[in-house]
């Protein structure tokens, strides 16, 4: 077997790594592995080569990154983990959420907004927080959910992380302007 093995491009992105197939992985060992083959497989390692092989190499290259990428995010690893099991969450046909999230994800808004008009750092910092800790929340049950092959569940969270994940980056990025 070659580092450019077709066999081994067509793994999915865990045995890629040789991690199991599971929503909690170690970010350390994981970030090691992929400097590995990274190492490996870098076109620049591979100058030397015909024109196809350093083609095979960028694509080699592209597709460790890719594989990295996803299983580094533990959203996007829940959705791969999804689509593995054959589950469609369903982005585009199911857009039901429950009421109360709905409302009160509106409420969230509503107050960073206010917050971040007023230059109010210290209410963002706390609705920050208080937002990092309920998606800390929100992903031990999505890791419980795909642990116990509870797929519906798992999509409907992914699909509610989504949500969460969005508002907290815009408090980020509006703290990061507040700040500067």
């Amino acid at each position: 077997m070659t580092i450019f093995d077709l066999e081994t491009v067509k793994q999915d992105y865990f045995s890629l790594f040789g991690l199991p197939r599971r929503q909690e992985l170690d970010s350390v060992r994981l970030e090691e592995l992929y400097r590995d083959i990274q190492a490996k497989v870098h076109p620049d390692r591979h100058a030397h080569l015909s024109d196809s092989e350093k083609r095979m190499a960028m694509q080699w290259a592209t597709h460790v990154n890719e594989a990295y990428l996803t299983l580094k995010d533990p959203l996007r690893r829940a959705r791969y983990l999804l689509q593995l099991a054959g589950h469609d969450i369903g982005l585009e046909s199911n857009t039901a959420m429950p009421a109360g999230f709905l409302i009160a994800q509106m409420e969230l808004r509503e107050t960073v907004a206010e917050a971040k008009d007023a230059g109010d750092v210290d209410a963002l910092d706390a609705l920050h927080h208080r937002l990092r800790q309920e998606i800390g929340g929100e992903y031990a049950s999505l890791r419980d959910a795909l642990d116990t092959g509870d797929f519906a569940r798992a999509g409907a969270l992914v699909r509610q992380l989504m949500f969460q994940e969005k508002l907290f980056q815009e408090i980020d990025e509006a703290l990061s302007v507040l700040e500067a």
